[in-house]
């Protein structure tokens, strides 16, 4: 929660890729904002074209999957329904056979931050289920986006 009190309200995330997306009727609870567990699904939409743009997808033939063994959010500000959310995400750290992602959400309603966060994915063999190196195509796909990385 330090970033978030440090900066609150205030973009912070140096992004590799910007997206938008809407909040659902279908993601707010009763009182009327948006369900704290939507938060992480709007994110993983907006992250997910990014790791297609870079060329993650392993595709049916690929021997590795990729797991995402922690999800992390920290709660800023309200969102509504029918808000846009403008998700900036980029990597901030790559190891052998895991990688974090981080992303900031800002209302564009508001133009006040509505959470920030982060998921980790790890890389493992398709047939074992063991971790397993990044692969080296999507690693240097990766620092291809995001050359501050390498290293």
């Amino acid at each position: 929660m330090g970033l978030a009190r440090q900066a609150q309200g205030k973009k912070v995330l140096n992004a590799a890729y910007t997206g938008q997306i809407k909040v659902r009727f279908a993601d707010t609870d009763a009182n009327g904002h948006t369900f704290f567990g939507s938060y992480p699904v709007l994110a993983d939409e907006v992250v997910s074209e990014y790791l297609a743009q870079i060329g993650w997808d392993a595709g049916p033939d690929g021997d590795y999957l990729t797991f995402t063994v922690n999800c992390n959010i920290d709660f800023v500000g309200e969102c509504l329904a029918w808000d846009i959310l403008e998700v900036s995400c980029g990597f901030s750290k790559m190891g052998n056979s895991s990688c974090l992602i981080e992303f900031e959400m800002l209302n564009t309603t508001t133009q006040e931050i509505a959470t920030r966060g982060s998921f980790t994915y790890v890389f493992v063999d398709k047939t074992t289920r063991k971790s397993r190196p990044i692969p080296q195509r999507v690693r240097d796909a990766i620092i291809a986006a995001q050359p501050e990385l390498e290293g």
